[in-house]
Order: structure tokens, then C-alpha cells, then sequence
């Protein structure tokens, strides 16, 4: 991104799906497997924050598109981008993990009803983060089998970068998005830049 904004290109739009956690949770989420399964799955392989509520309810992808638009060199604030939560209230008003974790049981047919809705349009389910003239948002979205994201497996992320240059083909990043070692690596990366600087 930097060397298209350094050779004078201009980011237009960007499509993205910034959890690897949130995506493991909805290409994991079927009718054999429940949602509060899944993501107690995510949890203890090590997908999840300790806190699941991070990731679930859409925060850590704000942030992380967040970073994307100000390294394209938009001025945006945390509360310009809107949230649309897949939530019920009772998951978001829970006060501990615990209780937060007890509402993905009791709410079972909320999430139940999501999954079906996006099985009815032949489509799945992942969580996106957007943003296009000026305006940003994280929610989830039904995908399409001819849009890139649809075949997105596992714990993978993806980012479409629509700029001057690319157009109508957008420039598309992808690979595994959570885990011990992919984390480990970005921090350890982030470290030599900043020794070298």
C-alpha cells in the first residue's frame, strides 16, 4: 500500500475481511456445529482473545480497517466507522466472559437464523470490513459465489485495494489472518522496523 500511495497511486476503496478468528468462526458454523461451539473452538486453539467480545463484536477489525485508511492517508477516528453488529442484546449487554459465553447458548437460534438466511441466497456468511468515499463499516455480510471472498478457508484474511490503477481489478492480499506463529512473526517484523529506523 505504501508503494502505491508512494508512486502517486490513490487507494478508492477497500473490501475486507480482517478476523481470521471471525472468519475460522463462520466457515466452521454449520448445521453440525453450533455457534457457541465454534467459537469455544476458535478460544482454545488459540484463534480467539482471551476475550472473545473482542473479536465478536467487531472492535479489533474497527481498528485494524482503522489502520488500513489512515495509511491511505484518510483523517478517521475509531467512531467514524459504523458497527453493525450480528449480536443479540443479551450477548452484548453481559457484563463477564462467562455470561457473554452462556448468551452464545441461550441465543442459539438468533445465530441459527443468520447462518440460514445466508444458506437460503446460496451464499456464506463472513464478517467485512469496507470502506469507500469516506465512509467505513464492519459487519457481516451474505457472499456470493462469484465474489472473491466466498472461498476464503480456514483462518485466512483477504484486502481488495480499488485504487486509480485498479480499477476494475482490484490488487488482492491474502493469507492466514490468526495463530501463534502468524502473530509472533508480525510483532517480531514490527520489532526489526523499528530497530532499523
Amino acid at each position: 500500500m505504501n508503494n502505491l500511495i508512494a508512486s502517486g497511486d490513490e487507494i478508492t476503496e477497500i473490501q475486507a475481511v480482517l478476523s481470521g478468528s471471525l472468519n475460522f468462526v463462520f466457515n466452521h458454523f454449520n448445521a453440525e456445529n453450533s455457534f457457541s461451539e465454534v467459537v469455544k473452538q476458535a478460544g482454545e486453539e488459540g484463534y480467539t482473545e482471551p476475550d472473545p467480545r473482542i473479536d465478536l463484536s467487531g472492535v479489533d477489525v474497527m481498528r485494524k480497517i482503522l489502520i488500513l485508511m489512515r495509511e491511505s492517508g484518510f483523517n478517521s477516528e475509531l467512531n467514524d466507522i459504523e458497527n453493525v453488529s450480528f449480536l443479540p442484546k443479551a450477548s452484548l449487554d453481559a457484563d463477564t466472559v462467562p455470561e457473554f459465553l452462556d448468551t452464545l447458548i441461550s441465543e442459539s437460534d438468533h445465530f441459527d437464523q443468520l447462518r440460514q438466511a445466508a444458506e437460503h441466497k446460496d451464499c456464506k456468511l463472513k464478517y467485512v470490513a469496507s470502506y469507500k468515499n469516506g465512509k467505513a463499516s464492519v459487519g457481516l455480510q451474505h457472499i456470493p459465489k462469484d465474489h472473491p471472498f466466498y472461498n476464503l478457508d480456514g483462518k485466512d484474511n483477504i484486502v481488495l485495494f480499488f485504487t486509480n490503477r485498479y480499477k476494475d481489478q482490484p490488487l488482492i492480499i491474502k493469507g492466514a489472518g490468526a495463530g501463534a506463529d502468524v502473530t509472533a512473526s508480525g510483532i517480531f517484523g514490527d520489532i526489526i522496523r523499528t530497530g532499523n529506523k
